[in-house]
């Protein structure tokens, strides 16, 4: 971790001492070159940790966030959020927070920059294949978001709808329980459930990828080893309506697992579970507290290796 950080902050000096630009100028149609200029680092900030807590206050410092014509420069607004996205890991929480509310501050002087911030958050920290996706981070943009005067009631219904998402079953924090239905009718709970460790597999029988990840989780030897050990429980559950599709799948799922649907139509219709793409995992320890959210089949592996 210490050794990203040192590379990242290599990185923003060097490109510093390049004229303090972070990107190849760009022209738009008024011929104005537009550059995101880094920040000078005080050279009496030695340590890293010192360093990239003063990138997260100051990052914004020289940008014009009255400069409406960045909005269509992502050749140059993105690789800097990036490396801004990049910095905030290296710095405590509640400075990201500081630092994103500050900035976003910033840009209510313009609703169109603003506007435009706030989907690149999305995009960068909400989507599953952005590799900065950070639900932390997420959640302070989406609160910061929402305390701006900036947006009206109706723009905020998509903001507040996702944080409402985010913050269910954080990692850290009691898994929402729930009741499933299996093949014969009879009727189980999540807390029911008695493993060192429960992955719940949120799958549709229909989905191309779904069936991928089975097939990764039932061949996996860590996995098999972990079940057979009773130190893992896979719940796979199908959260949608078409019985017969699911039905039609059971012989697929591997027996060792538990395999059920929703008969209530609570995970779908409350949405007490984010599921937004098929499958979505959630890894639980014995007390159904979540340890991995939105997880990934190799995330599952190398945790149980």
């Amino acid at each position: 971790m210490r050794m990203k950080l040192l590379c990242l902050l290599a990185f923003i000096g060097f490109v510093t001492a390049c004229n303090g630009q972070s990107t190849k100028p760009v022209e738009v149609n008024d011929t104005k070159e537009r550059t995101f200029k880094t920040i000078m680092v005080p050279d009496t900030l030695r340590k890293p940790e010192e360093r990239a807590l003063y990138i997260a206050k100051h990052y914004w410092d020289t940008f014009d966030f009255t400069d409406t014509a960045f909005v269509h420069l992502p050749e140059v607004m993105e690789p800097a959020f990036v490396t801004y996205l990049e910095i905030l890991k290296y710095v405590p929480e509640d400075m990201a927070s500081v630092s994103i509310k500050e900035m976003m501050d910033k840009t209510e002087i313009d609703s169109t920059m603003f506007s435009y911030l706030a989907e690149l958050y999305e995009k960068y920290l909400y989507d599953l294949e952005s590799p900065q996706r950070n639900e932390s981070m997420f959640i302070y943009a989406l609160e910061a978001i929402l305390d701006a005067p900036v947006w009206n009631e109706v723009q905020k219904v998509r903001p507040a709808h996702l944080l409402e998402l985010a913050v269910r079953n954080k990692v850290g924090e009691p898994a929402t329980d729930f009741t499933y239905t299996l093949a014969d009718g009879k009727e189980r709970t999540l807390y029911q459930l008695g493993a060192d460790r429960i992955l719940l597999f949120f799958y549709d029988p229909d989905c191309h990828t779904c069936l991928e990840t089975t097939d990764k989780l039932a061949n996996s030897s860590l996995v098999k080893n972990a079940i057979q050990k009773n130190r893992l429980q896979i719940l796979a559950v199908y959260p949608g309506e078409d019985l017969y599709a699911w039905k039609n799948h059971l012989s697929y799922i591997p027996n060792q697992w538990i395999n059920a649907y929703d008969a209530t139509g609570r995970i779908k219709n409350e949405e007490i579970y984010d599921l937004k793409a098929s499958p979505t995992l959630y890894l639980l320890d014995k007390d159904k507290k979540v340890i991995l959210k939105d997880a990934t089949f190799e995330q599952i592996e190398s945790l149980l290796q």
